[in-house]
């Protein structure tokens, strides 16, 4: 298997079964600098967006436009614990959960002109 069976005892193969509690600490220092990694880059941004998330939807009031996960803009007419009721067209209001609203837009935003020729 080995070159040489000084290589292999070298490797801690010896007799004696080698390796002390410090080999074992440096084996899983990689593994948990991934954890502390992993933490960082993927777990706390994604805490920090739910909280933003949630404040957005904490301040919605009637009014607001906004705009749905599915891509659907409207103005906000009613708002209940859980959910939103959202106009999005003259006369034509929707009843949707609060969570699937993504964005506010700011008041006063002008809104995009349908300004295409056909």
């Amino acid at each position: 298997m080995f070159a040489t069976p000084a290589y292999a005892q070298a490797l801690g193969g010896g007799a004696l079964g080698g390796g002390g509690p410090m080999d074992m600490l440096v084996q899983f220092l990689p593994l948990v600098g991934l954890v502390v990694l992993f933490y960082f880059l993927m777990i706390r941004p994604q805490q920090r967006r739910m909280k933003q998330h949630q404040q957005m939807l904490g301040g919605l009031k009637r009014g607001d436009n906004v705009i749905l996960s599915s891509g659907v803009h409207g103005k906000i007419v009613r708002v209940e614990d859980a959910d939103v009721g959202v106009e999005i067209a003259t006369g034509v209001t929707v009843k949707v959960r609060k969570s699937m609203i993504t964005e506010v837009q700011a008041r006063g935003a002008p809104a995009a002109a349908n300004d295409a020729k056909t």
